[in-house]
């Protein structure tokens, strides 16, 4: 790997320009096809899972499926409801919704129980995905009918028009991340460099890192459906680990210009830097899309699409740190060696490169290991393990429709419909399946569970049966007057899947039935994650063992790195649900506690995290590895390696946790939680498990580190390969 490394950037170094201007057609021609094909979104049958999902494909092959729908409030600006003046309004817009193409049925207008407000269902044409893009229109006629009614108040909301007014918020709230995240990711990388052109490198080659991608997700969009998620990913970990990588290979070249004192080129240390840093940023690229290719185990669209996007833009990270950033730093790197030439010949002394030390704070913060492991040790995993504690009450739900922010009108709109119309708020939709000869039997079957229900003050009425032309497929839908995220709600839905459905249209002979609509689907979603999440996590514990042994033949720090990433991860999601599950920090963090964590969160932040912590696990351990191969002993090497990769590790923390910090502001309280777990779990590991805990346990451990064997004993034979270290020109 080191040659693969060190030959590219021989080439990048010695066609600089050739590199440059390669890497951006490269983006621009990813843009340009990814735009030609566009992106292909999942659709609706991609999500389903579980009964609920059986449920639905049943319901859909006999045409009889659950249409999209939205719902237009008629109510007086000001003192009573004028009943002519509604009524005329809801035939006006009845006769215009008709008309739209988009439109399959208009439903009569119904009055709310207080009288004071008239509501018009319109149900829409076509897949329940693509309803929101057909929104527009439906909004237009309600306008039109607003303007002709000055006295009246006319309110559209539905799932079409939730879901959009989602989809602009969550482009408005990454919009704000960005002008949160640049900025201060620009002020870090200062910081680290004191340049204004060495900082605006990495943030420079992210940017076009996630540009690069972005495209080529839309292309690979058509072998893996996006879920509308795969942009948002991008953008969090495509800032994130483009601005590591950059800055793992920019902080070696620094170093080694430093020690150098002017003695190599600028091409040799771009070699070196290849040589060392180009293949921990290999390594750890690869092990972040090991681990997160593990995701596709879960079987799930929307987790295969954020699989996707975090592959994707990690690939193109790291080809633009082994292609592009070579040619970018001999550049650099000459324009320095000439102004360094000038000022020689002015007789000014030259400028102090920064150097490899990472100063007296991280001396002080090694102390406790270095002086006193075991103690450090014990401390350090207790106090993790007590973050992990509230992992005992974790309460694991899919957020509902209802969790959304009320910034979204039509969720304020929503909010007025289900207080006037309570039998409004939840629909079990039963979908049965049986041969023709029986449909007679289903339709008796359903008819004596829509009796059964209408005796259990859980529910609030039935519609017909409805039977399939071919008399295979019925449908019952039944009225809950209670809010989806509400016990009652699910009590329900037990009612009838444990209940009311095997008494009944279970004893008809061959019949297959089963439950969907909203809440059967929050039901059926965290159980089926549930029953994947074994599977993933064992994947990727595997994965993380093997590629962390591989990296450096060490099958002892492979279960060392298995161990801390699960403590990490684990303290991480016990301090989420500290937080998150209850209201104490509510306003602090612009939340409203649902009392539970998004049924994605924790599988999305093992995975995620496994993969992160690989970039600073392969960065130390390859320094202190270094020092082990050229001689060093290991207690030596590995306080010589954590000292010196102490600030590089920091800065890119400080990066990383930015990025995921700016997610906390999003209103979607689902990527609120992935913001602070992410932002959560890289602190803790930069700043106690690589700075505490792995010092400590490589101190305790000396030689038994490399079991079972000892870099130093092939000291020799790297020494003789040209891959170990390249040749570089003296001057």
């Amino acid at each position: 790997m080191n040659s693969f490394t060190v030959r590219m950037a021989q080439w990048s170094a010695r066609h600089p320009w050739r590199a440059v201007v390669g890497w951006v057609v490269f983006v621009v021609v990813c843009l340009g096809v990814g735009s030609a094909v566009g992106t292909h979104s999942a659709t609706t049958a991609d999500y389903r899972v579980g009964e609920a999902g059986r449920a639905e494909a049943m319901a859909a092959e006999g045409l009889l499926e659950r249409r999209s729908a939205e719902q237009v409030l008629i109510s007086s600006r000001s003192g009573a409801l004028d009943r002519g003046a509604a009524d005329a309004a809801a035939r006006d817009l009845a006769a215009r919704m008709r008309r739209l193409p988009e439109v399959a049925d208009v439903a009569a207008p119904q009055l709310s129980r207080d009288r004071s407000i008239l509501m018009v269902e319109v149900s829409l044409k076509g897949e329940e995905r693509d309803a929101k893009d057909k929104v527009d229109a439906l909004v237009a006629q309600t306008e039109a009918v607003a303007k002709a009614y000055p006295g009246l108040l006319l309110e559209e909301t539905g799932s079409p028009s939730i879901s959009k007014g989602v989809d602009q918020q969550r482009s408005d709230d990454l919009a704000l991340s960005e002008k949160i995240t640049l900025p201060i990711t620009l002020v870090t990388l200062l910081v680290v460099f004191g340049s204004v052109t060495m900082a605006a490198v990495p943030l420079l080659l992210a940017l076009s890192s996630i540009a690069a991608a972005v495209g080529l997700s839309m292309v690979v969009s058509h072998l893996s459906p996006d879920a509308g998620v795969g942009t948002n990913v991008i953008l969090m970990i495509g800032l994130a680990v483009g601005v590591d990588y950059t800055l793992f290979y920019l902080k070696r070249e620094r170093e080694e210009r430093a020690r150098s004192g002017g003695r190599l080129s600028s091409e040799a240390l771009v070699e070196l830097a290849a040589a060392t840093s180009g293949r921990t940023v290999v390594v750890s690229g690869l092990a972040v899309v090991a681990s997160t290719a593990t995701l596709y185990l879960a079987s799930d669209v929307i987790f295969s699409s954020l699989a996707t996007g975090t592959i994707v833009v990690v690939l193109v990270a790291v080809a633009s740190s082994l292609t592009v950033l070579p040619a970018l730093l001999v550049k650099l790197g000459q324009r320095q060696e000439r102004s360094a030439r000038r000022r020689a010949e002015r007789g000014k002394p030259a400028r102090r490169e920064r150097g490899e030390g990472a100063g007296r704070v991280w001396a002080a913060l090694l102390r406790p290991a270095s002086r006193h492991p075991l103690a450090t040790l014990c401390v350090s995993v207790l106090a993790l393990l007590a973050l992990v504690t509230p992992l005992a009450g974790l309460k694991i739900t899919e957020m509902s429709r209802d969790t959304h922010s009320r910034d979204i009108p039509a969720m304020r709109v929503y909010d007025r419909l289900n207080e006037a119309f309570p039998e409004h708020r939840v629909t079990h939709q039963v979908v049965v399946r049986a041969d023709a000869a029986r449909a007679g039997e289903v339709a008796d079957a359903l008819r004596e569970v829509a009796r059964r229900a209408g005796d259990d003050p859980l529910f609030a009425g039935a519609s017909s049966v409805r039977t399939s032309a071919d008399r295979r497929i019925s449908t019952l839908e039944l009225k809950v007057p209670y809010l989806g995220d509400s016990e009652q709600a699910y009590d329900s839905l037990d009612h009838l899947r444990d209940g009311y459905l095997p008494a009944t249209v279970g004893r008809v002979a061959g019949a297959e039935f089963g439950v969907s609509g909203d809440v059967a689907r929050y039901t059926d979603y965290p159980a089926h994650q549930n029953s994947k999440l074994p599977l993933v996590l064992g994947a990727l514990l595997l994965v993380t063992f093997a590629m962390t042994t591989y990296a450096f033949r060490s099958v002892m720090l492979g279960l060392i790195g298995v161990g801390l990433n699960l403590l990490s991860a684990a303290a991480s999601l016990g301090l989420l649900v500290l937080v998150f599950q209850g209201s104490w920090a509510e306003g602090l963090l612009d939340f409203h506690s649902t009392g539970s964590i998004g049924s994605r969160v924790p599988l999305f932040l093992f995975v995620i995290l496994f993969g992160l912590s690989m970039d600073y696990q392969v960065f130390v351990v390859s320094r202190i590895r270094e020092a082990v191969v050229a001689g060093v002993p290991t207690r030596q090497a590995v306080l010589e390696g954590i000292h010196r990769s102490a600030s590089v590790v920091t800065s890119a923390a400080v990066v990383m946790t930015t990025v995921f910090v700016s997610f906390v502001f999003l209103h979607i309280i689902e990527m609120k939680q992935i913001g602070f777990v992410l932002a959560a779990a890289v602190l803790l590991d930069a700043f106690v498990v690589r700075i505490m805990i792995l010092p400590s346990a490589m101190l305790l451990l000396g030689e038994a580190s490399w079991w079972p064997g000892r870099p130093g004993r092939r000291a020799a034979t790297s020494a003789r390969t040209a891959d170990a270290r390249p040749v570089v020109d003296v001057r």
